[in-house]
Order: C-alpha cells, then structure tokens, then sequence
C-alpha cells in the first residue's frame, strides 16, 4: 500500500520539478528580452505540468491513495507552479524601467495574482479536509470550485501574454510595451479576485454526454482533429480561446443561475458561497 501511494506523488513532483524549471530558466535572461518562442516553450512545459497535475489526482483516486502529504504537496506544487511561474513569466516579457510608477503598478499586480492564488489554495485545502468523510460535502466539491481554479487562472495567464507576443496578433496590431504591460496586470488582477471570489466554477468530472456512441465518437474525432490542427497552426490563439472560454462558461451559468432565482433549482450548484466566519483572516 505505501508502495502505490508513492506513485502519485512522484507524479506531484515530476510537476513541480517542471514548474521550478520553467521558474529558473527564465530567471536567467535580462527582463523584457523574453521573446515569443521563449514564452511558448515556457507555456508548452507548464501545459505538462496542468497534465500532471490532472494525472495524479486520478491515479490517487484509482488507488485510493489519497494522503494529507498527497493533499499539501499537490498545493505546494500548484502555488509554484501556477501561482509563482506565471508570475516571472510576465515580469521577464516586459522591458520596464525600475522605480517608475509602471513598473511598480505591474510588480503589484503580479504580487496580487500570487497571493490569490496560494490563499484559494489554503481555502481549497481547508474545505478537503472539512468535508473528508461528508459525502455530500464531497460531492458538492467534486461538481463545482468555489473560485477560479489556480490552473485555470494560469492558463488565462500565460495564454494572454503569449498572444500579445504572438506574430498573428503583431502583424494586424503593434502593441507597445506599456500597452501590454497595463493590460496583464489588469487581467491578473482580475484573475486574483476570481481565484478568492466565491463564484462557482465547474469540474472538469461533472462532465457527461447522453448521446449514441456513434456520435460521441464522431465529435470527438472531429473536436481532437480541430484541437490538434489549431494547436500546431495557431497555438497561442486556440489557447488563450480555450482559457477564457472557462471562465465566460461559468458567468453564464452563474447569471442563469440569478436570473432564475433562489427558489428555482436550476443550476443551484452554482450559488455563490456566503461569506464563512471560518474563512476570515486574523491577524
């Protein structure tokens, strides 16, 4: 038994052992100097580690070796990984002179977007370990994120700044510098608040298809065959597509969700959380 609960956190750490890559190696070039290519490798490893951050879940829930380590290291893995790398990234594309008020404003607005994310993941861990053991709670988790996922936030992240370098972009747009450094710390600020907000996000594992197989099959060749041809002709597009589309999924929900009001039971699960004296910070 403790042979097979290694197995997804060696995982957990192949993960971590990327991000942490990603982190130093781009510590290693002049600020503003990093590139297109270089942002598209950075984000091709952190999509590496987003896989094995998924695939070490599902190994531990197919061994059924869920641990307190498991759940901490995962977290910590993810708060580097996700939280701080994202970070970096964007600080090292940008050219900006230290001590002026941009550079200050756009440093804040990294600041924030770390910090968010490595609070929803101490709320996240929180709530795991309150509802172990309550099925509901479990399911209730297992259906829908109360606030934006850390890798998610990532993703939306990354993806926008590799957009704004992107020769597809460039060649209709001539973006300056300042231009893009307001508008990234804006989206990470925004990104920050959807990460501690209690709006709900959906699961990945809520997702279900009644259909005939034929045609499961069918769109599922069909979207792979897209996926794929956008991916290898227009990467950086395609991606900050996928991301943001995430997001704008669950606002609609969540504006269904208030247009049909507290007494209907669609999409109920998508009530935003009330504020819970035990989430509050003492200092």
């Amino acid at each position: 038994m403790k042979r097979i609960s290694l197995i997804p956190n060696i995982i957990t750490a192949f993960g971590l052992a990327i991000g942490l890559f990603v982190i130093f190696k781009v510590n290693m070039i002049e600020p503003g100097t990093g590139n297109f290519e270089m942002v598209k490798n950075a984000v091709l490893l952190l999509l590496l580690v987003a896989l094995a951050d998924f695939v070490d879940g599902a190994v531990a829930r197919a061994f059924k070796a869920h641990s307190d380590f498991g759940l901490m290291f995962d977290s910590l893995a993810d708060a580097i990984s996700f939280g701080v790398a994202p970070s970096v990234l964007l600080l090292k594309t940008l050219s900006l002179d230290h001590g002026t008020i941009l550079s200050f404003t756009v440093a804040t607005g990294a600041m924030i977007y770390s910090l968010c994310g490595m609070l929803r993941l101490v709320r996240f861990n929180t709530k795991s370990i309150e509802a172990k053991g309550n099925i509901v709670e479990m399911s209730i988790q297992n259906k829908n994120f109360t606030g934006l996922p850390i890798p998610a936030a990532a993703a939306v992240a990354v993806s926008t700044n590799l957009f704004l370098l992107s020769p597809y972009l460039l060649n209709f747009v001539d973006i300056s510098n300042i231009t893009r450094a307001i508008t990234l710390t804006v989206i990470n600020i925004i990104l920050g608040y959807l990460m501690v907000s209690r709006w709900k996000f959906p699961s990945l594992k809520r997702l279900n298809f009644r259909m005939p197989s034929f045609n499961l099959a069918f769109f599922t060749v069909l979207v792979a065959v897209l996926f794929l041809y956008g991916i290898f002709y227009y990467f950086s597009l395609v991606l900050l597509i996928i991301s943001w589309v995430y997001i704008f999924i669950a606002f609609v929900l969540s504006i269904i969700r208030l247009i049909a009001g507290k007494k209907s039971k669609t999409l109920k699960d998508f009530d935003p959380d009330d504020d819970d004296d035990n989430d509050q910070l003492n200092f």
